[in-house]
């Protein structure tokens, strides 16, 4: 099978992991590929898969949650035509609302969706109406399709030549999907059942006849639930009451939406789970036709509707119970009262099976795909080939210790506790020479833990503040990476903007560390989650508390060691990292020692190195 390589060398390691994927297409087999950062992933998939599906006539569907990524898969695909000249024809696409050329950036996702729709049904976006006269394509799109036809271009590209042409770009983008054998995308393009069907569709692509390919695919799952999740607010209901205000029988009908969401949370402490009929209605359909009726005629006025919003969850309300959680919950801050009831999905395999069984080839790819099982089992897959490969950077470069000497667990949290816990931080951050990030549980925590934590540390601090907006995130990180040779600590929360998609490779951070385990909270859809991976799966507790909770530390600790010539330290700061049910879910390349010394087995390191 050919190899199109877009580098001069292919790296041991990488030569496994190009065999594997031969295997897998051969024997039309999936691959669940664990690759540790360095390894080449996108490089080695494409130049194996390109060959193959265009000498078999497929289409190639690479699927990335993270803009950075898009960039990646581009300048690769450009490489190997630039060496190999294959007839590549290429397509970048993001999510629709992230290329619209309407100020749409304040909507929600269900809000754009509704928007847009309601904007091109009206005939009034001028970039869609553009695009045709009648049933031909215009002069100005056939042109631009013409004039980008054998280019490589990226999103942005894609955007910047639709604006100056006043031209949909992700119109454009669909048009050009139709011809290209390879196209760059979401999750949501091939994973969402409604977004999916109407894109292959327009694109006259079909999953049978495509090799998809899952990169940073430990994030999927999460994806999948959330995409079937719905939450409906006492603030929403009250917003579209006031919406309502010309409309008599849809206030009568929000009014008992209302009543009925403030009789379910009656008397309730925190939050409860609810049957599905517990929230219905005798009219059921006549108000959810009412609702969808006067939130079009509200968007005819402004962009989103309140409205539509309820519409909307009143009609997921009605889906299947297996695999989803009914929650009500209650909640105060500041003298206000929150109420809030949520369907949410437990499966990602209710979406991801299908597509699975579909698609000629389905490769998932991640850093931290471990454990391989878990994966295949909650996203569906059955029988797949199943793949970890070791680093590829050197052993000698990275230390990782776990110190047992604090924890964040929840029955042993005091100040006490806090004031340890900053001083382990301190010293370590005073030790290391340059940069670290540490990250915490939760911003709570972290605050808590701060108070005592600024008066030890001597260097400058940098906080990451919750909803940081992607410019503030890259003035911090700017400032941050200018403060390397005198050495700073950026306060950080596992899975928040500073645990995945960011790379400070060289001597831009020296150290990482991850102080406690973040445990989801021990909220209702946590513990639905546990009993339903217990009745499917028997491992309810690994599934659906410990694992996520260590993909978390792993993602966060990732950040150090980013090339080869990369040196820096990893700290656990918890007791409970050494336990074996924690202990476990660490790849076995990390050679994790455990220490109650930690400052001199970090001297030793950087003095050794």
């Amino acid at each position: 099978m050919n190899v199109l390589f877009p580098h001069e060398n292919i790296r041991k390691t990488q030569e496994e992991f190009i065999n594997d994927i031969k295997t897998a297409l051969k024997e039309k087999k999936h691959l669940l590929a664990h690759a540790p950062t360095g390894i080449g992933k996108t490089s080695a998939t494409l130049s194996v898969v390109i060959p193959y599906a265009l000498e078999n006539g497929l289409s190639i569907f690479f699927l990335t949650s993270r803009h950075t990524q898009h960039k990646i898969a581009i300048e690769t695909l450009k490489k190997i035509k630039e060496l190999h000249n294959p007839q590549l024809k290429v397509v970048d696409l993001i999510g629709k609302q992230h290329m619209c050329l309407q100020e749409v950036e304040t909507l929600t996702s269900q809000q754009f969706t509704d928007y847009c729709r309601e904007m091109v049904d009206k005939k009034t976006c001028q970039y869609y109406t553009k695009l045709r006269n009648n049933t031909k394509l215009s002069f100005e799109t056939s042109k631009l399709l013409k004039d980008t036809k054998t280019e490589i271009l990226d999103v942005q590209d894609i955007i910047t030549t639709s604006k100056l042409c006043e031209l949909c770009p992700y119109e454009i983008s669909i048009l050009k999907a139709r011809e290209a054998n390879v196209l760059i995308m979401d999750y949501y393009h091939v994973f969402s059942p409604s977004i999916s069907a109407a894109f292959l569709k327009k694109t006259e692509k079909t999953l049978d006849n495509s090799i998809i390919i899952v990169d940073e695919a430990h994030n999927l799952p999460i994806r999948m639930r959330d995409s079937l999740s719905s939450k409906l607010t006492l603030t929403t209901i009250e917003r579209a009451i006031k919406e309502a205000q010309y409309y008599e029988q849809t206030i009568i009908y929000l009014e008992e939406i209302r009543d009925s969401l403030l009789n379910l949370s009656e008397n309730l402490e925190e939050e409860r789970l609810v049957k599905k009929q517990e929230f219905n209605f005798d009219n059921y359909e006549d108000i959810v036709e009412n609702l969808e009726k006067v939130g079009e005629d509200i968007r005819e006025q402004k962009q989103y509707s309140y409205i539509s919003t309820v519409a909307t969850f009143l009609q997921l309300w009605e889906g299947q119970d297996e695999g989803f959680a009914r929650v009500i919950s209650k909640n105060k801050k500041d003298d206000r009262t929150f109420i809030s009831l949520s369907y949410r999905c437990l499966d990602p395999s209710l979406l991801s099976t299908d597509v699975i069984d579909t698609a000629h080839n389905v490769i998932c790819m991640s850093g931290t795909l471990t454990p391989l099982e878990m994966y295949s089992d909650i996203l569906g897959f059955k029988q797949p080939l199943m793949k970890s490969y070791e680093n590829p950077f050197p052993k000698k470069n990275r230390l990782a210790l776990i110190i047992p000497k604090t924890s964040t667990k929840f029955t042993k949290r005091s100040m006490g506790m806090y004031q340890d816990i900053a001083r382990e931080c301190a010293g370590i951050v005073n030790t290391i020479p340059g940069n670290t990030i540490v990250f915490f549980p939760s911003y709570v925590l972290r605050d808590s833990i701060d108070v005592f934590f600024k008066n030890l540390c001597k260097k400058t601090t940098y906080y990451e503040q919750k909803g940081i907006s992607k410019q503030e995130k890259d003035i911090l990180l700017e400032n941050f990476k200018k403060d390397k040779n005198q050495g700073a600590v950026l306060m950080a929360v596992s899975g928040g903007n500073f645990s995945e998609g960011i790379d400070l490779p060289g001597d831009l951070l020296k150290a990482v560390v991850v102080v406690g385990l973040p445990l989801s909270r021990p909220d209702l859809e946590t513990t639905e989650l546990i009993n339903y991976y217990d009745n499917k799966y028997s491992k309810g507790w690994d599934y659906g508390y410990t694992i996520p909770a260590m993909q978390k530390t792993i993602q966060a600790a990732g950040r150090c060691i980013r090339s080869e010539t990369d040196k820096g330290v990893i700290i656990f700061l918890d007791e409970r990292y050494s336990w074996e049910n924690y202990y476990k879910c660490f790849p076995p390349d990390f050679n994790i020692h455990t220490t109650m010394l930690p400052l001199k087995r970090i001297g030793e390191f950087f003095k050794e190195n």
